[in-house]
């Protein structure tokens, strides 16, 4: 057990640097002038699927806590911009957002995967996989619309437009598409690294 528990503090401390490593750099990629490219989602649903939901979870925190700190500092203009007006709101997307969508994925992963089939696994994978973009981006969208709504309305959205189309679309309309897309992709890897390191250390599903 004690070998166990340790397993899963490495895991996630090196899911962990890959995490702000990815987020570092997605930081300097930028689709529009407030949405980045983010390939940070990926090692998170290794994390959920890998450790389980809390790791998941632990990882989605991380994640958010990288991007408030970046509005704080003012490295990320449009989270700076946000936090300044309204802290306690711009917290609480920014770290609930990826907190829920890293437990989400881990929960619905072994809720799946938890018969031990090789195609319960492959499933389990994808829905993970697909799970933290859709919730992570849902919860984005839903906090601009009720949370910072008042700040997004008097800093971003001009005439012509209004607040869902700059959420839905400027913000997160192609971050997601990549984001999803690119996980799908993946999923079919992460469930292979999955299954690899449980073997490595003769690991079930759980």
């Amino acid at each position: 057990m004690k070998n166990k528990k340790l397993l899963s503090l490495v895991q996630l401390a090196l899911l962990a640097a890959i995490v702000i490593i990815f987020q570092m750099m997605g930081s300097f990629i930028r689709i529009t002038p407030t949405t980045s490219v983010s390939l940070v989602l990926i090692p998170i649903v290794i994390g959920a699927v890998l450790v389980g939901p809390g790791g998941g979870a632990f990882l989605g925190f991380l994640f958010g806590a990288i991007t408030l700190w970046a509005g704080i500092s003012g490295a990320d203009g449009f989270t700076h911009i946000l936090f300044t007006t309204q802290p306690f709101a711009t917290a609480l997307i920014c770290l609930g957002k990826g907190t829920l969508a890293g437990y989400l994925a881990g929960l619905l992963y072994r809720l799946i995967a938890r018969s031990g089939k090789t195609s319960s696994a492959v499933l389990g994978a994808f829905v993970a996989a697909a799970t933290v973009p859709i919730v992570n981006t849902g919860l984005f969208i839903l906090g601009g619309l009720t949370l910072v709504r008042g700040t997004l309305q008097s800093n971003f959205v001009g005439e012509g437009t209004t607040l869902v189309y700059f959420l839905v679309i400027v913000c997160a309309g192609l971050n997601f598409i990549f984001e999803f897309l690119l996980n799908m992709i993946v999923a079919p890897a992460i469930n292979t690294i999955v299954l690899a390191v449980r073997k490595l250390m003769g690991s079930e599903y759980r």
